[in-house]
């Protein structure tokens, strides 16, 4: 990736500003009580950390963590071998590549929102293998079971990514347990839904760009899914834009810590006391980027909607049901190329009578 394709050019609105604002008061968040057995036994730490973790979603619609319980050596294990994995001949990576059939592997002309991202990914799932309706539309009732399409070169990266992938599922969990216990819900409200998920890493490269106040490493988006627990390397680039102003900035890379975004399903789940935050990746003429995001999503068949103990004539339903299966095939074809048609939002099953967010 060296010339600037015109498919990647944003539209004049979403044209990056280069000076964007290192952010200040973005919660970070010690998970350290939840390695040790007596946290649990301790009410006032937990009641604590429960309330920074619904806070911060509510305030914010991201934080990040430390001290959070993947060891290092994990994190470098995926990192090495992803810049290992980039640094190939195209040709080579191709071997690998994805597309309407398969569903993941690399690819280098992704579409976010009808607008060419300047990136090249990699994907593979936390269940192998995953399954996942055949198409998008209601009366194809048709499930295709879909795996992991590993690369020869490097031959450490299927070790260090399923190895990746165990821990980095231990640590939405916990995550999870906590923001249902922030929204007054059981514990474990919502592990039920995850059986037989549909979660995926994504490895992302960003090269340098000759041309960055024109494209965007990733367009102006919400993520769909329940959480992204996202890593990103020392170069930075990942901005957010503030629920109080919308104004953009910038998250500071912290060593070893983790950016956690709270996805539109729990924003339905939640009927809208907990919302998405939209989110960009920045690229630079001078230095490559690279970033590793867990995409926590549910089952398939998982019918996605608010919560009976979240609803009340106060608050009635915000959103209809949808099914998250489809609604990700949806996603995804929009993704592989671009389309004459808006791109699926959980807005699109908004209820009349409810503000959009």
């Amino acid at each position: 990736m060296s010339e600037v394709d015109s498919a990647s050019i944003q539209e004049l609105e979403h044209r990056p500003k280069l000076n964007v604002v290192e952010a200040e008061g973005i919660p970070l968040i010690d998970l350290s009580p939840l390695n040790h057995p007596e946290f649990y036994n301790d009410p006032g730490v937990l009641n604590s950390l429960i309330k920074e973790i619904g806070d911060a979603c509510k305030n914010w619609g991201f934080f990040q963590v430390i001290n959070h319980g993947v060891p290092s050596e994990v994190q470098n294990g995926i990192e090495t071998a992803a810049r290992k994995f980039f640094a190939l001949e195209t040709e080579e990576k191709r071997k690998v590549r994805r597309d309407e059939n398969i569903v993941y592997g690399y690819y280098a002309a992704e579409n976010t929102k009808n607008v060419r991202d300047w990136k090249e990914v990699f994907d593979f799932t936390v269940e192998n293998p995953t399954l996942l309706p055949a198409s998008h539309k209601p009366e194809d009732e048709e499930i295709q079971e879909v795996r992991n399409h590993w690369p020869e070169y490097p031959p450490e990266l299927r070790e260090a990514g399923e190895e990746y992938a165990r821990a980095l599922e231990r640590l939405s969990y916990k995550l999870l347990e906590l923001i249902a216990l922030s929204l007054g819900l059981p514990e474990k409200r919502f592990n039920g839904f995850f059986q037989g998920q549909t979660s995926f890493i994504r490895l992302n490269h960003y090269p340098p760009c000759p041309t960055p106040d024109l494209v965007l490493g990733v367009t102006p988006h919400k993520d769909a899914g329940a959480l992204t627990v996202l890593a990103q390397d020392d170069v930075g680039g990942f901005d957010v834009k503030r629920k109080s102003d919308g104004e953009w900035l910038r998250v500071k890379p912290v060593p070893y810590s983790y950016i956690i975004n709270v996805g539109d399903i729990i924003q339905v789940w939640s009927n809208d006391k907990y919302e998405s935050v939209e989110h960009r990746a920045m690229v630079n003429s001078e230095r490559e980027r690279f970033s590793i995001p867990f995409f926590f999503n549910p089952a398939h068949d998982v019918m996605v909607k608010p919560l009976e103990e979240l609803i009340s004539e106060e608050s009635p339903a915000k959103y209809k049901a949808y099914n998250w299966g489809k609604f990700y095939k949806a996603k995804k074809a929009t993704n592989l190329k671009k389309l004459d048609v808006e791109n699926i939002q959980i807005h699109h099953f908004k209820l009349s009578g409810s503000s959009d967010k």
